[in-house]
């Protein structure tokens, strides 16, 4: 029987966690593909000489590409410079590439796709959202036969540990973050995932496999956590409400509502109940209703175990390419609607010397309202949730209301 040889290019957290793991159920994982299967070269610019796996070390990409016997090759270096380079390379070559790079899929996967097509090989990217979580599979695979809905999920665990942190623990925003970067949850530049561009490119490649056509990182709202507080937090706790930062995909008849952003969730949907580093991603299908995928979103462990179930995929469909993974690139974003124009109830919270004599004007411009209560409340402070309307009237609304008060915040409800 012949071997299929496999290159790991990258050599980092998750990189040697793939390694790894292929060899601690190295008999299972040759099992389940029904092939022989062995690592041959490891690309990584910096030096193991302690590694057990040194005689596999390479530093020149050139070795793998000039491989004729590689037919598999996980990238994890990350970005979307080298990787797009060596990934297009081999595909090219009809060598099949799985990944956990959430930033090349969301800005080139419909063209890496394509390609891999072109030239009888695969590009999977199961590894790319949700780390361990199954949900690129089961979205092209088990809910197939599904016009799907509506995408809602918690995608980023740092910034569900910081807003799970700063509940529980009643500390601050910045004490949340500092402790998520001690414990190696957060990076020390942790822009990407608190301001939401994390969240944003799994959910683009959910939304582009779930609804055919490629949703741009470009496309989608994007606002991160950054100014939620504990005022905050207390206020929608008491209305029966948990804050988490949302990736929303929902479909209308007027096209594709895209949004990252915090949002309130109700305590009587499971999403709320989601907590540190965790991630759950609802699917909304025509036939199957909601179904939830849950787990952890990210780690060593856990993304080693989608690579590696990738690789077990590409080897047993070597030469030939699996049709229904795919969608269509997209050359604007005339599918999406502009998220303002979308119906959503609002939390509000202003400041005012004046405040609780305000309730009437509040009620005048918006209707019914729920004005939330608050033990020790601050004075000269009200919070209060709008009724659903299109939330171009709402700041429209809030805008008359600044002219008594000074608007502290707004979160969109889920």
């Amino acid at each position: 029987m012949s071997v299929s040889k496999i290159a790991i290019i990258g050599f980092g957290t998750v990189g040697s966690g793939t390694v790894e793991l292929f060899y601690k159920n190295k008999d299972l994982i040759e099992k389940r593909s029904g092939r022989q299967m062995d690592i041959k070269w490891i690309c990584d610019l910096r030096d193991f000489p302690n590694s057990q796996f040194k005689d596999k070390f390479t530093k020149n990409f050139e070795d793998i590409y000039n491989d004729p016997e590689i037919t598999v090759a996980a990238e994890m270096i990350g970005g979307k410079t080298l990787a797009y380079e060596f990934t297009k390379r081999l595909l090219s070559r009809g060598v099949s590439v799985v990944t956990s790079n959430k930033e090349l899929v969301a800005y080139h996967g419909a063209e890496l796709i394509k390609l891999a097509k072109e030239n009888r090989c695969n590009y999977f990217f199961e590894a790319s959202v949700g780390g361990g979580i199954p949900i690129i599979r089961p979205l092209h695979q088990c809910l197939a036969a599904n016009r799907i809905e509506r995408i809602a999920g918690i995608l980023n665990g740092t910034t569900n540990y910081i807003l799970t942190k700063m509940i529980f623990d009643q500390v601050s925003f910045e004490q949340a973050l500092a402790d998520a970067q001690r414990l190696g949850y957060a990076e020390q530049d942790p822009t990407a995932d608190i301001d939401g561009a994390d969240a944003c490119r799994k959910l683009c490649i959910l939304g582009s496999l779930a609804f055919g056509k490629h949703i741009y990182p470009e496309y989608v709202h994007c606002s991160g956590i950054r100014n939620i507080t504990l005022d905050d937090l207390e206020y929608v706790a008491n209305a029966g409400y948990a804050v988490k930062l949302i990736g929303l995909i929902d479909k209308t008849d007027k096209g594709l509502v895209a949004t990252v952003c915090p949002r309130l969730v109700s305590v009587n949907n499971p999403l709320s109940g989601v907590n540190d580093v965790y991630n759950a991603i609802m699917i909304r299908g025509d036939s199957v209703g909601d179904a939830l995928f849950y787990g952890r979103g990210a780690g060593k462990q856990a993304t080693a175990s989608a690579v590696v179930a990738d690789i077990i995929d590409a080897v047993k469909h070597e030469n030939a390419d699996i049709a229904s993974l795919t969608w269509e690139d997209s050359s604007d974003r005339s599918f999406i609607v502009p998220y303002k124009s979308a119906e959503v109830r609002v939390y509000v919270r202003l400041s005012s010397p004046e405040a609780d004599s305000l309730k009437g004007l509040i009620t005048t411009l918006f209707g019914y309202v729920d004005f939330i209560p608050r033990k020790h409340r601050t004075q000269g402070e009200l919070a209060f949730i709008t009724p659903a309307i299109e939330e171009y009237q709402i700041d429209k609304k809030l805008a008359l209301l600044s002219e008594h008060a000074d608007v502290m915040r707004k979160i969109r409800l889920l």
